[in-house]
């Protein structure tokens, strides 16, 4: 299949193209609002949000996305879950990266806003430096724009906190730091910000390159990254799995905070692992590690195709466990959980661990799981084939033809339940695109959650999808035009 064919229309080949149109078509879909379906696919765009504590990068994040869900507080230095979220501005999606929230007094908070900025920059494609127009440019704002200056990439200037023309003035006078015209904000009340965003479009690449799969020598090695919360094991893991056998070991181009990638040999084939570990290295403050490791954790995945995640057998599963598991579902990596320490089990906890499975971690039950432990070696074999499964899921493709007869006896078998009236059906479906599977249903009216779950679980049982997390969106017909 030819790239051009890739780009026009997801991942179906021509013929299976030209029959889906016809079908749309015969629904009383609209042609130019399927397309759009069946692309974008593939990485997108990072912005980076970066200032200091206290300017609204977190309003701002919430007003990009269109919802709350960074967290806001008055106070400087709340920590918060997650640090990367999607958002969409006329018709195009990239990635917010919120750099910001906490602050840390004992080391001097520039040194702290400096390294949080630095890491965020490092992953963006462009970069919104968000300034409090009210308070002017301070010594850690210039600290930051010499950074930025340094990591060469695109920058817009946000004057945030302008709540009317009077403190307009006050936004003029930031050209003064040379980044450019400042665009005046105001994040709490939504003032100015379709002006910036129109801005960071023009700033921002249609899609960054894909840093795995097409751009890699066909049979190149597979992309692994090994992630869990701090201490769980992870460096040992990677010193067991390398062994003796280590082919190359080689520090990745930039700053000391790299994580190493390690060229490793398992089972007969060369691995490269993107290793997470050492989130800690550096940050011997632990009110600021969770973000740290929040943000590592987010740039591995980045460049990974399958995420292990390594989780502490011994203990109870931590909320820091889900939230990493998340992470990677969200990111659309396969996935493998892996329990370390497993050779300190005994009975009653086995028995226990299993109870915590079912009740935390029933959003992945088709993870595949591997009990080992890092110290011992113990299991290690079992590593590769959980990798390879969730990898094959991953790739899976089902055509077109075969998923329309399955949907239409799964209809016909369990409709949809009737709400107000009225019962929605699905129509046909295709799958747009593979790691992740990624699946567009067309239906007479809106689907429930519930419902949508039950289809995802279903095609799991008929057609496998083992380790991978799917991706189903579903497209409602207009009210039907008479034919």
């Amino acid at each position: 299949m030819s790239n051009d064919t890739t780009a026009q229309h997801g991942e179906l080949g021509d013929a299976e193209y030209a029959e889906f149109m016809a079908l749309a078509a015969e629904e009383g879909f609209d042609a130019s609002e399927i397309d759009a379906d069946l692309d974008g696919h593939g990485p997108l765009p990072v912005l980076a949000i970066v200032g200091r504590p206290n300017v609204g990068k977190s309003t701002l994040v919430n007003r990009i996305i269109g919802r709350r869900e960074a967290v806001v507080e008055d106070r400087p230095g709340v920590t918060r879950d997650r640090v990367s979220y999607e958002a969409m501005w006329a018709g195009r999606r990239f990635k917010v990266l919120d750099t910001g929230g906490w602050e840390i007094d004992v080391l001097g908070i520039d040194a702290m806003v400096a390294g949080q900025a630095e890491l965020g920059i490092e992953q963006a494609d462009a970069v919104l430096f968000v300034v409090d127009a009210t308070v002017g440019a301070t010594d850690t704002d210039d600290a930051l724009i010499k950074l930025i200056r340094r990591a060469g990439k695109p920058v817009v200037l946000c004057a945030n906190k302008v709540d009317g023309p009077s403190t307009e003035a006050e936004a003029a006078y930031l050209w003064s730091l040379g980044l450019g015209e400042p665009f005046p904000v105001s994040a709490l009340h939504g003032r100015g910000s379709g002006d910036l965003l129109d801005a960071v479009l023009k700033v921002l690449p249609e899609a960054p390159p894909q840093l795995f799969g097409e751009g890699q020598a066909p049979g190149g090695p597979r992309r692994v990254a090994l992630i869990g919360r701090p201490n769980v094991g992870k460096s040992s893991l990677l010193n067991k799995v390398a062994g003796e056998d280590r082919v190359v070991v080689n520090e990745l181009a930039g700053t000391t905070r790299d994580p190493v990638d390690e060229m490793i040999e398992l089972g007969g084939k060369t691995w490269k692992f993107i290793d997470t570990a050492g989130i800690r290295r550096r940050v011997h403050l632990t009110s600021g590690a969770d973000f740290y490791a929040s943000l590592r954790t987010s740039a591995a995945l980045d460049k990974a195709e399958v995420a292990v995640v390594l989780v502490d057998a011994s203990e109870t599963l931590a909320e820091q466990d889900t939230r990493i598991i998340s992470m990677a579902v969200e990111a659309g990596r396969a996935v493998v959980i892996a329990y370390n320490k497993w050779d300190q089990l005994d009975e009653e906890r086995r028995f226990y661990l299993e109870r915590e499975i079912e009740r935390d971690l029933v959003q992945v039950q088709w993870a595949p799981r591997v009990n080992v432990s890092a110290k011992t070696g113990r299991h290690m074999e079992k590593l590769v084939p959980a990798i390879e499964t969730a990898l094959a899921g991953w790739e899976t493709r089902i055509p077109t033809a075969r998923l329309n007869a399955f949907l239409g006896e799964l209809v016909a078998a369990h409709p949809h339940p009737i709400r107000g009236g009225k019962q929605p059906r699905v129509l046909f479906g295709t799958q747009a695109g593979t790691r992740p599977p990624r699946f567009v249903l067309f239906a007479s009216g809106f689907l429930e959650a519930g419902y949508r779950r039950f289809i995802e679980r279903r095609l799991r049982e008929e057609f496998g999808f083992e380790g991978t997390p799917i991706s189903i969106s579903v497209r409602v017909r207009e009210k039907r035009k008479k034919k």
